[in-house]
C-alpha cells in the first residue's frame, strides 16, 4: 500500500476514535471566515479544551461509518470543520453559537451528541443550555435558599423572645 492511502487511513481512525471518544462533535461551515477570525475562533475552542479541525468529507465520511454514525454523512458538503469536546457536551455548541452571532458565515450544521446525531435545530437548542457552573450555581442557590430563610426565621425568633424578656 502507498504511503498515502496509510497516511489516510490513520487520519480516518483517528476521526472515528474521535467520534466515539467526545462527548459531542459539532460540525461546521466555515465558508466565508477570514484567517484572522478562524484563528480567534480556534484560539476560542482552545480555551475550552475544545479540538476544532479541518478534515476532508470524504475521510470524515468513512470514519461516521467506521463509527456507526452514519447519519453524519448526509451534511458533510461543501468545507467543514469539527469541534470535539471531550468533557462538556454543550460547551462546542454554545462556542461556536455565540461566536455565530459575530460572524455570520460561521454556520452550525449538525452534530454528534453522546451517540445521538443532532441535526442543526437540536444543536442550536444545545447551545442555549446554560453552561454546567451555572446549572450547579443555580442549584446550589436554590438548596441555599430555604435553609437561609428558615436561619433567618430562627433568627427573628430569637431577636424577638430576647426584646420581650
Amino acid at each position: 500500500m502507498s504511503k498515502a492511502i496509510e497516511r489516510k487511513k490513520a487520519v480516518v481512525e483517528e476521526i472515528a476514535r474521535k467520534l466515539n471518544d467526545s462527548a459531542s462533535a459539532i460540525l461546521y461551515d466555515y465558508r466565508g471566515l477570514t484567517v484572522e477570525e478562524v484563528t480567534e475562533l480556534r484560539s476560542k475552542f482552545r480555551e475550552a479544551g475544545i479540538d476544532y479541525k479541518v478534515y476532508k468529507n470524504t475521510l470524515v465520511s468513512r470514519a461516521a461509518e467506521m463509527a456507526g454514525m452514519d447519519d453524519l454523512k448526509e451534511v458533510l458538503t461543501g468545507p467543514n470543520a469539527i469541534a470535539f469536546s471531550y468533557e462538556d457536551p454543550v460547551s462546542a455548541a454554545k462556542i461556536g453559537s455565540e461566536f455565530a452571532k459575530e460572524h455570520k458565515n460561521l454556520e452550525l450544521k449538525a452534530g454528534i451528541v453522546e451517540g445521538e446525531f443532532f441535526n442543526e435545530e437540536q444543536v442550536k437548542e444545545l447551545a442555549s443550555i446554560p453552561s454546567r457552573e451555572v446549572l450547579v450555581a443555580k442549584l446550589l442557590g436554590s438548596i441555599k435558599s430555604p435553609v437561609a430563610n428558615f436561619a433567618y426565621l430562627l433568627q427573628a425568633i430569637v431577636d424577638k423572645q430576647e426584646e420581650a424578656s
